[in-house]
């Protein structure tokens, strides 16, 4: 199949090209810059313009852009940009896809669209909770509207927060747990979706290759864990001790709003859509992933 990826240079579009290839797809990766390989095609989101002959017998089309959302503390400025990084990039790919008649977009999303969920379980078919994230969900998977009324198939992926050997949440937490400094955030009892790399990828490409999955999936493991029970996880696989708690405040005053959005609270999100059309997923446990990702 030939398939066009925007938002190739991330953590999980690095992964998926590489995996993808490897499977015996043909992938060009759309770049902002200036073309250096002859597998990029440069577009400019913010104007709206993509060439269009790169869409030309396209079978699907991929969308993961968008600024990390814990990159920098949340000004009003941040925000917007957060904002404008997913819902304008979309926009744009979503009316390419329906003009270029292109049958399938699989486009970024994520569990933040649930908000708050305390202890509750929840799955595609739950509503949308409140908040800046929540709404950011929402806004991002509408944009993808020109392309399914168009007809194309639209996925959009309810990731959750991906287990990597290299970069994302653990980038940042292993040297701190590697020092013995890693700790449990406010109550502990906030639920962390989580997927490891290696399932966010296979599930990625699942979606894109079966034809009975559509509109929201949730891209996380099957068994959410609390902080606290990640925190001890995650010391066990370092043969580190995690002792200190950080204080609610302490972490609000760190980091500011992101830390009632995405720290202090959480998803005790669950596979579904997957699950039942038949996903395997290699880490199912938070121990699993852990260990994989840290003996790499």
């Amino acid at each position: 199949m030939r398939i066009v990826v925007a938002g190739s240079s991330g953590l999980i579009g690095n992964e998926l090209v590489t995996s993808l290839r490897g499977d015996g797809h043909e992938v060009t990766r759309l770049v902002r810059r200036q073309p250096t390989k002859a597998d990029e095609s440069q577009w400019d989101p913010g104007r709206g313009q993509i060439d269009d002959a790169v869409l030309r017998g396209v079978g699907a089309v991929i969308n993961l852009c968008g600024a990390g959302i814990g990159d920098k503390r949340w000004s009003g400025a941040y925000k917007q940009a957060l904002r404008d990084s997913r819902l304008t990039t979309t926009d744009v790919l979503a009316h390419a896809v329906a003009e270029a008649g292109v049958p399938v977009l699989v486009n970024g999303s994520a569990v933040g669209f649930y908000g708050d969920t305390g202890d509750r379980i929840v799955d595609e078919q739950s509503p949308s909770g409140a908040g800046f994230l929540s709404a950011l969900c929402r806004d991002w998977e509408a944009a993808t509207t020109p392309a399914s009324k168009a007809g194309a198939r639209v996925v959009s992926l309810r990731t959750a927060t991906v287990l990597s050997p290299t970069g994302g949440m653990l980038g940042k937490l292993r040297p701190l747990f590697s020092l013995g400094l890693g700790g449990r955030l406010g109550s502990g009892r906030q639920y962390l979706s989580w997927i490891s790399l290696p399932d966010e990828v296979a599930a990625i490409e699942f979606a894109l290759t079966h034809d009975d999955v559509s509109g929201p999936v949730d891209l996380c493991a099957p068994e959410p864990v609390t902080n606290a029970h990640f925190t001890s996880a995650m010391g066990r696989a370092l043969h580190r001790p995690t002792p200190w708690i950080v204080p609610g405040f302490a972490v609000k005053a760190l980091i500011g709003e992101f830390a009632e959005e995405a720290v202090l609270t959480g998803q005790r999100a669950v596979p579904k859509v997957l699950t039942d059309a038949g996903f395997q997923f290699r880490h199912r446990t938070v121990e699993d992933a852990l260990s994989y990702a840290i003996t790499r």
